[in-house]
């Protein structure tokens, strides 16, 4: 490096506090895209086989994203040819979004959906490995993390290709293809997310933590942004009704309680403790607690907005369903399990981070797994009602048992971020 500031030409290293950046809110937009393609392709097979694949797909694209938060945490995402490559690879994965009906059965005419997918998934990978290894310059740890990641990045290339190139007359049985296909795919994702984890921390780099944790909200905002959008593709074309309004009042009241359950105290306490911790702890704290546990919370987010889908179908569309009708099968399973598996993504992050257990979140996940069998006897406005109550509850348990420490975590928070609110104020400690 030629000063403190600079990796390599045309490239500069984020440094503490330095925040996102916005080419990189412009870079999620791609998701923003391919996560409600995820939802459709979920919608379009609405059967155990399609939810697997909605979720195999959506654990490829966090992968994708994941590797260029890690990137942009290391070098400016919109100085010189990073900004360049980014642009590349947002057209890229455009175009892997587009491919997602496609990932796994070919459509007639055109190229090769799946063939198309894997070979745009790869650009993707090796465009990041490349800027990566010119960003580490300097860094003999860092560069030799980013070769030894190369191995199951193209581990798994090597099985998604497999996949996509299978012969649909491989055997007399269509859907023994299928089946072949998807158990590629899993065993690609398994190499590709058990590799990184073997090859430990130490050498990765996370220059700035409120950078790190602030993009890694910024995609929870995205996703909880799908589950919106899908209650109002949910209700396109359907005229209003009183019973759509109360639908898209409670699926905000669902949705805003997951927002206040990640923003409200533990996207703070966990930037706090993100920042305490120094080299490859540090890693390793943002591997596990965001790499890896963010995928659930944010599968659970796309499962429940699979959920609202269904539900507003239910409740809106008068021809095929009646209001009475309830919410059976894997449509009720995604609502009521999609904020279940978002819960068990909290947990998970609070005891990597703080090493408790929320309680209230363990009873309301408990609570909803008790109360599905209830909710498969009930109207589908009503299953959603309840799940609404549920959550709100949550949040109100929350806020009475950890007042305290919760509000004098938030004032300085908005202290030292210069938002106000009584000053000398410490954290108590984390709370929520």
């Amino acid at each position: 490096m030629t000063d403190g500031t600079r990796r390599a030409p045309r490239m500069r290293v984020m440094t503490e506090g330095s925040t996102v950046t916005p080419l990189e809110l412009f870079f999620d937009l791609v998701f923003v895209y391919a996560l409600t393609q995820v939802t459709a392709l979920m919608a379009a097979d609405l059967t155990g086989r399609g939810l697997l694949h909605g979720l195999l797909v959506l654990a490829l694209l966090w992968w994708c994203w994941c590797c260029y938060s890690w990137l942009g945490n290391t070098v400016r995402a919109d100085e010189g040819v990073v900004r360049l490559a980014l642009f590349a690879v947002m057209a890229t994965m455009f175009v892997v979004a587009a491919t997602i009906p496609e990932a796994f059965s070919d459509l007639p005419g055109g190229l090769s959906g799946p063939v198309v997918f894997a070979a745009c998934y790869l650009v993707v990978r090796v465009l990041h490995l490349v800027i990566y290894w010119y960003a580490a310059r300097g860094d003999a740890g860092l560069r030799r993390q980013v070769v030894r990641a190369a191995l199951p990045m193209l581990g798994g290339a090597t099985l998604l290709f497999s996949a996509a190139l299978l012969p649909e007359q491989l055997t007399d049985d269509p859907q023994r293809v299928g089946t072949i296909r998807t158990l590629l795919w899993v065993l690609a994702l398994a190499i590709d997310y058990g590799g990184i984890m073997a090859i430990g921390a130490r050498g990765w780099r996370i220059y700035s933590a409120a950078h790190w944790t602030e993009r890694h909200g910024l995609i929870i905002i995205v996703a909880l942004g799908e589950s919106l959008v899908a209650i109002g593709v949910g209700v396109t074309a359907l005229p209003i009704s009183w019973p759509i309004i109360v639908a898209s009042v409670l699926g905000i009241v669902v949705a805003a309680a997951l927002w206040w359950a990640y923003f409200d105290v533990v996207a703070i306490a966990a930037e706090r403790v993100l920042q305490r911790a120094e080299g490859a702890e540090r890693a390793a704290l943002g591997r596990d607690s965001y790499t890896y546990l963010h995928l659930p919370m944010v599968a659970g987010i796309i499962l429940l907005a699979l959920g609202f889908k269904k539900v507003l179908g239910y409740v809106g569309d008068g021809t095929e369903h009646r209001l009475s009708d309830p919410l059976h099968g894997l449509g009720l399973l995604a609502l009521y399990g999609g904020v279940i598996i978002y819960l068990l993504g909290h947990l998970g992050f609070r005891l990597r981070n703080m090493g408790s257990v929320n309680w209230p979140r363990v009873v309301a996940m408990v609570l909803l797994v008790a109360l599905l069998p209830v909710a498969d006897h009930l109207p589908a406005l009503a299953a959603l009602g309840l799940l609404a109550l549920v959550c709100a509850a949550m949040i109100v348990a929350e806020v009475v048992l950890f007042g305290e420490a919760r509000r004098a975590l938030r004032d300085a928070f908005l202290d030292e971020h210069g938002a106000g609110g009584p000053p000398g104020h410490q954290p108590a400690g984390p709370a929520g």
